[in-house]
């Protein structure tokens, strides 16, 4: 009787897992048609693209080479990233700095014209709801660029402030660039490959560093920026321009810089110890908690009036509970949410974000554990599958970053 049910039970389980099947690939189908496309997708699928579904776009994860491979190529030559899915808008107007400084968390106003700098936007009780590398283009002009996966709660929330702030006068409007395309050019011979498509000296322009300027024919914003700890440039350029810059900088590299999908990026900005926004920072974690203290501005810190304001100021005076830290372990790398504990086994953190570095061959991660031990050199156990690991606080970034700035 036991043997008959369970043959039954299984028979049962190989319908409903090839129903499942169908249903799945049904899902997958749809999904796939309502997933969106950079201009660029075409160009990835010719290269070789292995396309995946990443905050409701499709992109490539990886081309025909190695993750490993990708990760090491940047670092020694180059790296050419289609970011199109991120959000690229523009604050205007003679109001536009005080409007975006009750947002975040940077001294906007303190930036010379041409400059940018890392930020947080914030909720009313101190934590992220997201990262943006923002750009003073001028007094009356920012720039900024949002996470995909962050898009309609970044521009929910601006849009709910900005009716506020107009409506007791305030002066300010926005554009939401769809009609660009986004290019990430990383590595040691983005600079050099770059300068052949353009008539100005990227040798002026430094780490965080804004100019409008024409790059093989076309206007772009160019920002010498980057997520890979290498120095390079996000090129916001016109979508039909887009396919023939990108053609243009691999073919002026000789072949050196490589396409590279997600899977590379992620490696690569583990290794420069920067955070993903969903991972390492999310709505419950402040800046201060996530080690980015520093993008607090002076005078943001001395007068806040920034969403979350007493919070944060709060844990800058008196430390906060949790911190964001690197660790290096042995076995298996650690994933997002293994546990972390002590040497006597109680639990003091999560990793947020784990996995195996190509550059250094070893095992690298991020989490956030309990203050006090979260000094360099302190001993934890890293919990993969159910089995303690040693690890050790490590300083970060693990790589060290490259960023062009002046001598």
């Amino acid at each position: 009787m036991r043997g008959s049910l369970w043959h039954l039970g299984q028979s049962i389980t190989r319908r409903v897992a090839q129903a499942d099947k169908k249903a799945a690939a049904r899902r997958f189908f749809a999904s796939e048609a309502d997933l969106k496309k950079t201009v660029l997708y075409d160009f990835h699928v010719a290269h070789g693209g292995k396309m995946v579904p990443f905050a409701g776009w499709s992109m490539p994860i990886q081309y025909k080479d190695s993750i490993m491979d990708s990760t090491v190529n940047c670092r020694q030559n180059g790296s050419l990233f289609d970011v199109s899915h991120m959000c690229g808008l523009s604050l205007k107007g003679k109001d536009c700095v005080p409007f975006l400084e009750k947002l975040v968390i940077a001294d906007v106003a303190g930036l010379a014209p041409g400059t940018g700098t890392l930020t947080v936007f914030t909720n009313e009780k101190g934590g992220a709801i997201d990262d943006s590398v923002i750009t003073k283009v001028k007094d009356d002009h920012i720039y900024l660029v949002v996470n995909a996966g962050c898009r309609d709660k970044d521009l929910a929330h601006i849009e709910e402030h900005m009716k506020a702030f107009k409506s007791k006068g305030g002066d300010v409007s926005w554009h939401i660039h769809d009609e660009r395309s986004l290019l990430a050019l990383q590595g040691p011979l983005a600079a050099p490959v770059l300068q052949h498509l353009t008539k100005e000296d990227l040798s002026k322009l430094y780490f965080g560093e804004f100019r409008i300027m024409y790059i093989n024919g076309a206007l772009c914003f160019l920002t010498r920026t980057g997520y890979t700890g290498e120095d390079g440039f996000e090129i916001s350029v016109p979508s039909e321009n887009a396919v023939d810059l990108a053609k243009a900088i691999l073919e002026k590299s000789g072949g050196k810089v490589r396409l590279t999908g997600l899977g590379a990026r992620d490696s690569l900005r583990l290794e420069a110890g920067l955070c993903l926004y969903g991972n390492d920072m999310e709505q419950h974690i402040t800046p201060v908690e996530a080690g980015l203290t520093w993008a607090i501005g002076k005078r943001r810190r001395a007068e806040g009036g920034f969403l979350g304001a007493e919070v944060i100021l709060k844990q800058l005076e008196v430390g906060p509970s949790i911190r964001r830290v690197g660790f290096t372990s042995n076995g298996p790398p650690p994933r997002s949410h293994s546990e972390i504990q002590d040497e006597k086994g109680n639990n003091i953190g999560e990793i947020t974000s784990g996995g195996f570095s190509p550059c250094l061959k070893k095992n690298i991660a991020m989490g956030y554990v309990k203050s006090g031990l979260h000094k360099a050199g302190t001993k934890a156990k890293i919990l993969v599958r159910g089995k303690a690991y040693d690890g050790v606080v490590t300083k970060m970034p693990f790589v060290p970053t490259k960023y062009y700035k002046p001598s």
